[in-house]
Parts: C-alpha cells; sequence; structure tokens
C-alpha cells in the first residue's frame, strides 16, 4: 500500500549547521528551511540524538571561532579592531592624566567653596532636635 499525507521535508545538514553557526535562531531556521519547530526538533534527535537546543549550543561555537578569527586578521590593517581585542582580551584602557597643575588648584577651590556653602545653608541642629519624640496615647 502507499504511503499518503505530506511529503517529508528534506533538511540540508551543512546548510543547518552553518545557520547554528551565525546564531540564527529556532525561528529563522525554521523559516528558512520551511518546517515547523516540532519537525526541525525531530529532524535534530534523529540526525545528532539530541534537540535543536543542544545541537545549537555546539555548531554556534564554530560561528564563534570563525567571528573572533576575522577579528583577529582585520586588527592588522584597523587600528580600532586593535584597540578593541586589547581592551577586551588583555585588559587594556584608556587612562587620562591631567598635568595642568594650575587648572587643578583652582578646581580645588571651587570644590571647597561649593563644600563651605553646602555646610552654611544645612540647618543647624538644636537641642531640641536631639531628644527623642515620643508617641502620646
Amino acid at each position: 500500500m502507499a504511503r499518503t499525507g505530506r511529503p517529508k521535508k528534506e533538511i540540508k545538514k551543512d546548510l543547518f549547521e552553518s545557520m547554528c553557526a551565525y546564531q540564527c535562531t529556532l525561528e529563522e531556521v525554521c523559516a528558512f528551511l520551511g518546517v515547523t519547530d516540532d519537525t526541525l526538533n525531530k529532524w535534530c534527535k534523529k540526525e545528532y540524538g539530541t534537540t535543536f537546543s543542544e545541537v545549537f549550543k555546539q555548531k554556534r561555537e564554530v560561528g564563534k571561532m570563525s567571528l573572533r578569527r576575522k577579528q583577529w586578521k582585520l586588527a592588522d590593517t584597523n587600528a580600532s579592531m586593535a584597540i578593541f581585542l586589547g581592551k577586551n582580551y588583555l585588559g587594556q584602557r584608556d587612562s587620562v592624566e591631567i598635568e595642568d597643575r594650575e587648572s587643578l588648584g583652582k578646581l580645588d577651590e571651587i570644590l571647597n567653596g561649593m563644600k563651605a556653602a553646602a555646610d552654611a545653608v544645612k540647618p543647624k541642629q538644636t537641642e531640641n532636635d536631639t531628644n527623642e519624640v515620643k508617641d502620646e496615647p
């Protein structure tokens, strides 16, 4: 007796793995391949012995390695990328040194003046303020 029903969707393994490497979402993979998430999960279990989620975790690492390789290569000709990699992988950072001592002195004077003004505006605490207020019945 002939099999009836919808024909099986063919999923190309290399295309699927490439999409995982590019970190496409489950929805994006399903839309591109024209299958449902249930169909994709069943296919993953048949092909890999595990769910889409587990296969995705493994295959996206290939994409990360590829991206990292491209970034390192780009750093040879792009100063911004070299700086980015230095900050993220080598702990390098930008530092700003102020050498204008006269400006620093003026800044200290301004800050001290502001502090004095703030202290002058604060209400003085009186003897009555220190006594605790008791609730009366």
